[in-house]
């Protein structure tokens, strides 16, 4: 058949991963050739080994997951052929490696495993009757799953920019620092300065009211004696000499 398989072209959060792959599903492909009895497989080999898979002449001789280390190809995803008619009800994607549980289950029924590396992997749709194949469709373009990165090329590093924003953050971060220090040094300043202001406002009252102990005028002294000679109304000053009578 003329189909090419690919990757499905519609924007889907991870469409190619490190394990898996969603291919579209193809539609009116089929109804030409098959059964109601009739399934379509998917065939999965790697790029370098696409060219010597030989279509298995019966479901007994489907190649399993499991082989793909030593065969380089599998067979699954087994589907009716209604499946792909046309219009398909199904999803329009499938989900190539999608069943994380084959490696556990070590059962010999076609599974959907894990792809195991990056490959790349070409597939293509095989539909097959109770007697063998019956159509094919061409092999896809070689499949380039996602590589993990080693540890070693992550830069430990931020970016330029990155160092730039982490630099600006730890200015603004000290500048907040600063202006916290001050306010609560300015408020300290104030709540432990009131009490002495307070006090010298106190000691200064005290002294603007402090007056001294009132001190009365002197009391006249009574004139020295030998001044009975002095003319009458006249006191004798006790710096003279009495005047001789």
């Amino acid at each position: 058949l003329p189909y090419v398989p690919r990757v499905s072209p519609v924007a889907l959060l991870g469409k190619v991963t490190a394990t898996t792959f969603a291919l579209e599903r193809p539609c009116c492909i089929f109804d030409r050739h098959a059964n109601a009895s009739d399934t379509v497989w998917l065939a999965v080999a790697f790029a370098n080994a696409s060219a010597t898979f030989r279509n298995p002449p019966s479901r007994a001789d489907v190649p399993l997951y499991k082989q793909l280390p030593t065969t380089h190809s599998y067979m699954t995803l087994e589907t009716a052929a209604a499946a792909y008619a046309c219009p398909a009800p199904s999803p329009a994607v499938l989900r190539v490696g999608g069943d994380t549980a084959c490696k556990d289950q070590g059962r010999q029924d076609p599974c959907n495993g894990p792809l195991p590396s990056p490959g790349p992997y070409r597939v293509k749709f095989l539909l097959m009757g109770c007697h063998g194949p019956k159509a094919e469709t061409r092999w896809s373009d070689p499949i380039l799953l996602r590589r993990a990165l080693s540890p070693s090329t992550i830069d430990p590093l931020p970016t330029r920019r990155g160092s730039d924003v982490v630099i600006i953050a730890s200015l603004l971060a000290s500048l907040g620092t600063v202006l916290a220090t001050a306010v609560l040094g300015a408020l300290g300043a104030k709540v432990w300065g009131s009490p002495c202001q307070r006090d010298l406002g106190t000691s200064a009252f005290t002294r603007r009211s402090y007056r001294t102990h009132h001190i009365p005028p002197a009391l006249p002294q009574p004139p020295p004696p030998g001044c009975g000679c002095s003319p009458p109304g006249l006191g004798c000053f006790a710096l003279r000499p009495p005047a001789p009578c």
